[in-house]
């Protein structure tokens, strides 16, 4: 009899261990989509942009010569089927990417719209738009059919964004640009260039030039606004201060999409080019800038690999037409650099994982709301 009397506290112990293990799990996984930002589409755009530069290289090179011809040849080598494995990749970490980003929305959507108001995190909303965009144009000859579609659907959130954005700087006003900009403004004009280049190259000079044109403009507004604050902005917390790279991704993406719609690498290529060489310049010679962010791996390290991808491709297209010693050393190295750069950043992300992913912390966290918990929904409390 009391084995039987104590069987049924025996069920009821072990069902409450049940009830929390699951409890615990449900908190961990709603915890880490708290945490889960749009930052990390960092990862995506480096990825994305990668397969882009692959695919480049392997394209026929119209007579290069020397080292550069030497890039080409080993890029050719490579077999077909790794250059899709790339893109394949990438395209499902993006995927991925999207769908935690979508779990996000709806069950913290507290979070995301604290993210979207926010001077930083909202400029990161670009990132899987841009990424779409990049592995579009990466994509192998079979995807051609739906990629007019394709561009459609990716273009039209990032218009959506400028229409927020630049409609508040336009009309709230130059104080609150100069509060407001920081190095991730720039992702609004990368968003507008890459969405013009795609377009360009797709047939559709008139969509090209209309992107361009909204880049450029609110480029030159930006880039004189940060410009005069570039040193000791506190803008930017000095953990990202790694982003500071997007003054390169800005001018290099200029430079290709301007060369995309002018159909060679002209003087306004090359003049943006140049551009991006001297911020490169700027930035290696300040190593200062970004001790901070490099005591321990962090996800804005990704911040590097994007921007020395694009001006790695623009020094493929700077080659194609000055050749010459100068502009194939200059390809052989920026192409070297920026996979020797993702080639580290993904080899630290899975070692070093846990730094990486994660824990619950969210930089774009809204102010707990105020009273009861009715002011949020009631999955997003029980989360």
């Amino acid at each position: 009899m009391e084995v039987k009397e104590h069987l049924p506290v025996a069920v009821a112990a072990k069902a409450r261990i049940r009830t929390k293990v699951v409890a615990d799990g449900v908190s961990t996984g709603c915890g880490n989509l708290t945490g889960f930002h749009a930052g990390y589409f960092r990862i995506s755009l480096s990825l994305c942009a990668q397969a882009l530069l692959w695919k480049t290289l392997s394209e026929p090179s119209g007579g290069a010569a020397g080292g550069s011809h030497a890039l080409r040849h080993l890029a050719r080598s490579v077999p077909a089927a790794a250059h899709l494995l790339l893109w394949s990749v990438a395209l499902a970490v993006l995927v991925a990417l999207c769908f935690l980003y979508a779990l996000r929305c709806a069950v913290r959507p507290r979070h995301v719209a604290a993210e979207f108001s926010h001077h930083v995190g909202v400029n990161y909303l670009f990132a899987p738009w841009i990424s779409w965009l990049l592995l579009l144009q990466a994509a192998p000859p079979a995807a051609a059919p739906l990629s007019r579609a394709l561009w459609w659907a990716f273009v039209a959130p990032i218009l959506m964004l400028d229409v927020k954005i630049y409609g508040q700087w336009f009309t709230d006003g130059k104080r609150f640009l100069s509060l407001a900009a920081n190095p991730t403004s720039q992702m609004t004009v990368v968003g507008n260039l890459v969405g013009a280049q795609a377009a360009a190259r797709m047939g559709w000079p008139e969509a090209a030039t209309c992107m361009f044109s909204l880049g450029m403009v609110h480029y030159l507004v930006l880039f004189v606004t940060l410009y005069q604050r570039f040193v000791g902005s506190t803008s930017l917390p000095a953990i990202l201060r790694p982003a500071f790279f997007l003054f390169i991704a800005a001018s290099s993406m200029a430079s290709l999409a301007w060369d995309s719609i002018a159909g060679k690498f002209d003087l306004g290529s090359r003049m943006l080019f140049y551009l991006s060489l001297f911020l490169l310049a700027s930035l290696v010679s300040r190593p200062a800038l970004f001790r901070r962010a490099m005591r321990r791996f962090n996800l804005a390290w990704w911040a590097y690999s994007f921007p020395l991808t694009m001006l790695a491709l623009a020094a493929t297209e700077y080659e194609q037409e000055v050749k010459g010693g100068v502009a194939d050393a200059l390809m052989l190295f920026l192409s070297a650099l920026s996979v020797l750069v993702i080639t580290v950043l993904v080899v630290f992300t899975v070692l070093k994982a846990g730094d990486l992913f994660p824990n619950g912390d969210d930089p774009f966290a809204p102010p707990p709301p105020l009273g009861s918990s009715n002011h949020s929904s009631r999955f997003e409390v029980a989360c």
